[in-house]
């Protein structure tokens, strides 16, 4: 048998495959969000805006791959490049002509997206995460940043970046000319001008490129702001048209495990979020903290077998964004739970929390202690329906067990 010797099998198996399909994306809109936080929602909002005008649009990212004739729960947040253009020619063959997709450090770093063509690449922001995997922030960045530079050496038409980042001026600095921006600032092209958070929903007022919009939507918080004016500025590089951009930002009314209410009747809020970084739990209990009146509880842990650094931050960052902590397992793995908590707490001193770590017992000790006015945050697990201990993965969704102790908890006191 014939065969091949080359220097990078990673980056020939991308190739090979693009080959394979014929190049899909190239007939495709294709647009790659990347950053530590935010990707999933931004990728959702996009689709939605896509749709309100009209477009029929993929979605690949950390929670599902969705498309013609495919729809299933993602293994990881970027598929493998075989998987990725296979799925991509099921897009073009089904005539779709739009596809968003997240694309994260790892799928970078091992060329999983080395052959497809990005038309817009999205920035939403770095923080600390994955630096088991990179060992420190540059290599970090360095990997988002290729998706920028180009990662067959054409790059994308358009970047859409984060002007409030610090890692802003860098990435603009590749092709300005290719620019839109988007931030908190007036000096962004894109931002709100003014926004209410209400108990159930957002109002904002955003300035853009196509004038300004007026903005209704479900999601709430700060970084949801960001997450809107990043789609916001995909929709522009795409020519859509702002009454769709205003229906589509509308019509999405949550992102699974994402600032996610969880409801059943109670005087306090419930609020079930992916945030498993230090930057992203401070986000969401900032956020947390902006619309509520009362106390703001938090319930979190770390995952085993991960970036071991950040747990003691996080756990700072817990206590000192938070009026109560609960700290419990997340997916420990093949770690011991109870090690893992340990860690957090070296970050944790003179604090008041609690440790639970049961994650049920957890959970239910944090609804106990809320009262009216009250915000409860489980954050860590977000979208996911598993729980994984040792080598075995457990039915586990912090929003049916929520509900379920809710439910209980509403039951008991009107008894």
């Amino acid at each position: 048998m014939p065969w091949i010797q080359v220097d990078d099998e990673r980056a020939a198996l991308a190739i090979l495959a693009a080959n394979f399909y014929q190049h899909p994306t190239e007939e495709l809109h294709l647009v790659g969000v990347t950053g530590t936080n935010g990707k999933t929602t931004t990728t959702y909002l996009v689709e939605s805006i896509l749709q309100e005008a009209g477009h029929t649009a993929a979605v690949l990212g950390t929670i599902e791959y969705r498309g013609p004739g495919f729809d299933y729960a993602a293994e990881r947040t970027t598929p493998e490049a075989p998987d990725l253009e296979r799925l991509f020619r099921q897009v073009v063959d089904a005539g779709w002509r739009y596809a968003v997709m997240e694309v994260s450090s790892h799928a970078i770093e091992m060329k999983r997206v080395m052959g497809l063509q990005f038309e817009i690449a999205v920035f939403t922001n770095l923080s600390r995460d994955h630096l088991d995997f990179h060992g420190d922030m540059e290599s970090y960045f360095e990997a988002k940043k290729k998706l920028f530079t180009g990662l067959t050496g054409v790059k994308p038409k358009l970047m859409v970046l984060n002007m409030d980042d610090p890692r802003y001026e860098s990435l603009r600095a590749i092709d300005p000319p290719r620019v839109i921006t988007y931030g908190m600032q007036p000096a962004a092209e894109i931002c709100p001008s003014h926004y209410h958070f209400g108990w159930d929903g957002t109002d904002a007022t955003y300035k853009t490129p196509l004038g300004e919009l007026e903005v209704h939507t479900s999601l709430m918080g700060k970084p949801n702001l960001y997450n809107i004016g990043a789609s916001i500025g995909v929709a522009v590089g795409l020519d859509i048209p702002s009454g769709a951009v205003q229906s589509g930002l509308q019509r999405l009314r949550n992102v699974p495990g994402r600032f996610e209410l969880v409801s059943a009747g109670q005087l306090f809020r419930v609020i079930v979020d992916y945030a498993h970084t230090d930057d992203a739990l401070e986000k969401v209990l900032r956020s947390a903290r902006e619309i509520t009146s009362g106390k703001v509880i938090v319930v979190f842990g770390c995952g085993g077998e991960r970036d071991r650094t950040k747990r003691p931050v996080m756990g700072e960052v817990a206590t000192r964004e938070s009026d109560y902590a609960v700290v419990t397992s997340d997916n420990p793995r093949g770690e011991d739970a109870m090690e893992i908590i340990r860690e957090i707490e070296g970050g944790m001193k003179g604090a008041r929390y609690r440790v639970v770590a049961d994650r049920r017992e957890a959970i239910r000790t944090a609804l106990g202690e809320a009262q009216k006015g009250d915000t409860v945050v489980i954050a860590g697990k977000g979208h996911e329906t598993y729980q994984t201990i040792g080598d075995r993965s457990y039915a586990f969704d912090d929003r049916v067990v929520a509900r379920e102790l809710l439910d209980e908890l509403i039951s008991g006191r009107h008894q």
